[in-house]
């Protein structure tokens, strides 16, 4: 009898709480973009992945955020897409149009150990379709992400940790 890998079933149960996160906080004015209107909200479960580095000009090394990945979720849970990483933060609709994203602010998360909630101004890479008119991107709801606490050290160098996140993300267009 096959058992379940113990690391895949604690990020099932991870993402499975997130998923059931009571209802949007509020928003800081800071994170919504001035003459833009939301359009859809979609939800992220991936990973951060972070790299264990060696700091200029001492003998110390900290985590590095290398890049994220996640599946990207519409309101009934239907794939809407994936977000990674192509030179920059990007998403990407499963009818081919796809943006990249720049942060413009950030606030702290409301939830301890959480990845900041973002406002992204964004760019059109793809195609026409799901997300060719997206101007602005804000993350927000998010839980887990952040760097690992502990296990980086000059001995370490090179190490890599994927750490589970989930987080909503409001699209907004002019």
């Amino acid at each position: 009898m096959n058992l379940p890998n113990p690391a895949l079933c604690s990020l099932l149960l991870f993402l499975g709480a997130c998923a059931s996160q009571p209802a949007q906080l509020s928003v800081p004015a800071s994170l919504v973009p001035a003459g833009e209107q939301s359009v859809e909200k979609i939800a992220a479960r991936g990973v951060q992945i972070y790299e264990c580095r060696a700091m200029t000009g001492d003998a110390t090394a900290a985590w590095a955020l290398v890049r994220g990945e996640a599946a990207l979720l519409d309101l009934q849970g239907k794939a809407a897409g994936r977000h990674y990483y192509a030179g920059g933060p990007a998403w990407e609709a499963p009818d081919g149009s796809k943006f990249i994203g720049s942060v413009k602010t950030r606030a702290d998360a409301p939830e301890k150990g959480a990845l900041p909630w973002l406002l992204l101004s964004t760019r059109s890479i793809g195609g026409e379709g799901r997300f060719s008119k997206i101007t602005s991107l804000q993350r927000v709801n998010t839980a887990g992400g952040v760097a690992p606490g502990s296990g980086c050290d000059m001995k370490s160098v090179g190490a890599t940790e994927r750490v589970p996140f989930a987080a909503d993300y409001v699209l907004f267009a002019k």
